[in-house]
């Protein structure tokens, strides 16, 4: 589905990033992955998403939160890769707590790594698209940026703000041949509710319409889609992948 393609995937080591890398691979896409740190875990984690050894899997270390960071890893990824037809905005991080309870760094690092982080690296990377007449940008949002979430009014509000990030990039890069989408996992078996007890995933649970929690190839499987010429007539939507969770 995405032969000749390349594709940058932040948060690329993890969870739903990891599992997208995987797939763009198999579907013979050349994958930059980004991640914050080169660590032994990165480097491992590489390792499971390009067991085949394809030469088409890239790592760049950056923080996203940094502006020209960021600026300087897009120019870098463009230069080794020659073009980027598929962005997916996916890192992410959470400090959970009631409002009152949350510290500036709490509200600071959330909005900064999800909300601007997104912005920032679509703004590095569409120029290029603009050129080459063409891209798909898919941006990890979350089904608690759509209904809320009690203990996460600064999550919620960052990827409510994804919501409305794409919806601009969408109008604004339509004409361009640019397509902005973006995903609301609902509660994914990853790092994030890997803190869940029994007790609470139990709960959790009883509250969906298809009885598990959701596996990150859920959410790879769609974002497939969305980077492929499949999509090619979708833009600016937002769509679930919470197993029945808000309805």
């Amino acid at each position: 589905m995405l032969e000749g393609k390349c594709a940058v995937i932040t948060g690329g080591t993890r969870g739903i990033g990891k599992a997208a890398a995987r797939l763009f691979l198999l579907n013979k896409a050349s994958v930059a992955v980004i991640a914050t740190k080169d660590s032994e875990e990165a480097r491992n984690a590489l390792k499971e998403i390009d067991p085949e050894g394809t030469g088409r899997l890239f790592f760049y270390a950056c923080d996203i939160s940094d502006f020209d960071a960021v600026e300087e890893t897009a120019k870098k990824i463009t230069a080794d890769l020659g073009k980027i037809d598929i962005l997916v905005n996916n890192a992410g991080i959470t400090r959970d707590n009631i409002l009152p309870g949350l510290s500036k760094e709490d509200i600071d690092s959330v909005i900064d790594i999800n909300l601007k982080g997104t912005m920032y690296v679509t703004k590095a990377f569409i120029r290029g698209m603009v050129r080459q007449k063409g891209g798909s940008i898919i941006n990890m949002s979350s089904v608690v940026g759509l209904m809320g979430n009690k203990g996460q009014t600064n999550y919620a509000a960052s990827k409510a703000g994804i919501i409305g990030f794409t919806k601009a990039v969408a109008r604004e890069y339509g004409r361009k041949n640019i397509r902005c989408n973006a995903i609301a996992p609902g509660f994914i078996e990853t790092r994030m509710t890997d803190a869940l007890n029994e007790e609470q995933r139990s709960e959790i649970i009883k509250t969906l319409a298809i009885e598990r929690l959701g596996k990150p190839q859920d959410v790879a499987e769609l974002a497939l889609f969305l980077a492929s010429d499949r999509s090619s007539y979708i833009t600016g939507e937002v769509i679930k992948v919470d197993g029945g969770m808000y309805v």
